[in-house]
């Protein structure tokens, strides 16, 4: 699985993008929380990742997560699959 995910980074299928602005990540982590995890109990990881997409302004969000992608939906980031 690891020689797969490096596969991919090396031909460009996936990227990681730097994040310079953690403060601004964790405060909209912060945002997302407080709308949204009491009636859809969301952990904390899947409220940082939805955090850092909307950050990162993604055109698409990849979860299998039923929950996170209930949450990115919410936070009005296109889901997929």
């Amino acid at each position: 699985m690891l020689e797969t995910l490096q596969a991919n980074i090396v031909a460009g299928r996936l990227m990681i993008p730097p994040i310079e602005d953690w403060a601004k990540v964790y405060s909209i982590a912060e945002e997302l929380s407080a709308q949204y995890t009491m009636q859809g109990g969301h952990r904390s990881f899947d409220v940082l990742h939805v955090a850092t997409a909307l950050h990162l302004k993604s055109g698409c969000f990849m979860t299998f997560d039923i929950r996170q992608a209930a949450l990115a939906k919410a936070a009005g980031l296109k889901v997929r699959p």
